[in-house]
């Protein structure tokens, strides 16, 4: 029997095979070494490159460090360093690249310094550092930062990473200029605004329409649950909406009949739900929820006599007492003040006479209870409560405000304010100074029957109805300080905006007294996306 090389071999095919692995086993362990790039001196770790148009592909990738300087590349590109995933060191200094791409780095999972001085950044893509687990230090100085809201995701990137990172310095927006990225305070303000703008510049969104007239919409929580309560005095209806969590809108839930409704306001006692509905006719009723009929049923009259034409209803505590106000606008009515009993609501006390009031607000100053009074024959007055007759007195009044149709209260910034709605005439924005509210913005107004403020995540805003022309949403400038025009809406003769809040989502109602009832929803659009 043959015997090759001691190797105990046998059979042809078999010593065949053997020999071919020798020799495969042999070219990989003399395999030729990769050549270094002509404009690069290398090391058995380390290669040095200058003035390269782009990375290196001919090069070892068990490599842990690699340095490109002065290359003529324009950007950084996903994956670019990829094939090299032994990098521990990767410097990026004075190359003419603007753009660094979504996962720029991706695949150097052992990476920990990474130097990117003196280039010509313009454009770091959010998830450019994605993947970059092991990354120690990060160097970006010498770089021009525009510090807008496309900066907002890597000041938020440089709060949260546990990497040491070199200041990065803003060159503008001029208010930012020569400041660290990281000294600026939020970009929240700058970096959202309010809808989605299309085409025509809207940034409030239509949400959903309500086909059927409407002069008011007051909201209420019950059990979790959101409703609306909306007056539609040609339909005589006060209709209840739910909000629907599955279908992500305003759904019917009742229906209180009655004789031109003008006004439906609800009032929570005890986990009990009634409404309080004003009609011009018939006299007006409170309605409280019966739970084994699952619908509202009439629970008290109003007195008549005092109530003849209401024009507002207005809900206040005072001492953990439940009160309500109807102003009436009718010469022969009484603006009047209703008080919880325990049983039901009553007559407490009278305003005045003759006057034909428009609205009631009542508000906080300083500390005491006051109601101020809007009338078409006066200028609008401020009751003060005292606790010892407990009735409401005179105080003061808002003068060269005549024929006032609404006053609407409101906060910002722990700053008293008030609306003032005139039809004819500019209307006013006034602000509270220790002893009188004084005027900070007049706004044209003609045609106007209502002036709501109201507020979605930090941002104010003023809805301006018109019956004339278009009506106008103002938002509140910080800078300024006063209203400025942000948006125009189209309703049909405007009479209430109430804004209504449910699943993290905020909208508000645009009642009609000629049209559709009109869901506007506020949303957020971060500019940094």
């Amino acid at each position: 029997m043959a015997v090759l090389g001691g190797s105990g071999c046998s059979g042809g095919s078999l010593c065949l095979l053997v020999l071919a692995g020798a020799c495969l086993l042999q070219r990989a362990q003399v395999r030729k070494p990769a050549r270094c790039p002509a404009t690069c001196s290398c090391t058995k770790e380390s290669i040095i490159c200058v003035g390269s148009p782009g990375v290196p592909r001919i090069i070892p990738s068990d490599i842990s460090s690699l340095s490109l300087v002065n290359g003529t590349f324009s950007e950084i590109k996903d994956r670019m360093f990829s094939h090299l995933p032994s990098l521990q060191l990767l410097l990026l200094n004075s190359n003419s690249f603007t753009i660094i791409r979504d996962d720029a780095f991706a695949g150097l999972f052992h990476l920990e310094y990474l130097f990117i001085e003196g280039n010509k950044i313009e454009t770091i893509s959010r998830n450019a550092f994605r993947g970059l687990h092991d990354l120690t230090h990060l160097d970006l100085r010498g770089n021009k930062f525009e510090c807008d809201c496309k900066a907002k995701w890597l000041f938020l990137w440089l709060k949260m990473t546990n990497s040491t990172v070199s200041d990065v310095l803003c060159v503008g927006p001029a208010e930012y200029q020569d400041k660290k990225l990281n000294d600026v305070t939020s970009f929240d303000y700058e970096c959202t605004t309010t809808g989605i703008q299309n085409s025509q510049g809207y940034y409030f969104v239509v949400h959903q329409i309500l086909p059927y007239q409407s002069v008011s919409v007051d909201t209420f929580n019950s059990k979790n649950d959101v409703y609306v309560a909306i007056a539609q005095p040609s339909m005589e209806n006060c209709m209840v909406l739910e909000w629907d969590h599955i279908e992500m809108n305003f759904r019917s839930y009742d229906n209180i009949t009655g004789q031109s409704i003008v006004g439906c306001k609800a009032i929570l006692i005890d986990e009990q739900v009634f409404v309080v509905v004003a009609q011009l006719f018939g006299g007006s009723h409170i309605y409280k929820y019966d739970e084994s009929w699952t619908k509202f049923v009439k629970f008290q009259d109003i007195e008549v006599s005092r109530i003849s034409k209401p024009n507002d209803i207005e809900l206040f505590q005072i001492d953990s007492e439940k009160f309500f106000v109807i102003a009436d606008s009718s010469k022969a009515g009484l603006s009047t003040v209703y008080k919880w009993n325990s049983k039901g609501f009553y007559s407490y006390q009278s305003l005045h006479e003759w006057f034909r009031d428009t609205d009631a607000e009542f508000v906080d100053i300083d500390g005491k209870s006051h109601l101020i009074l809007s009338s078409r024959s006066q200028v609008p007055i401020i009751l003060q409560w005292n606790k010892n007759s407990k009735k409401f007195v005179p105080h003061s009044e808002i003068p060269n405000m005549e024929d006032v149709l609404a006053v609407k209260s409101f906060r910002m910034q722990n700053s008293l304010y008030i609306t003032l709605t005139r039809f004819i005439g500019d209307s006013r924005v006034m602000k509270w100074n220790s002893k009188q509210f004084v005027e900070i913005q007049a706004l044209p107004s003609r045609g106007a029957m209502t002036l709501q403020p109201f507020s979605f995540k930090n941002s104010h805003y003023l809805a301006l109805g018109s019956d004339y022309t278009f009506s106008q949403i103002y938002q509140w400038d910080n800078e300024k300080n006063l209203f400025r025009i942000f948006k125009e809406i189209y309703v049909q003769a405007p009479r209430s905006f109430t804004a209504v809040s449910t699943d993290r989502r905020d909208f508000f109602f645009a009642s009609s007294f000629k049209g559709n009832t009109q869901i506007f929803e506020h949303i957020i659009v971060d500019l940094s996306l």
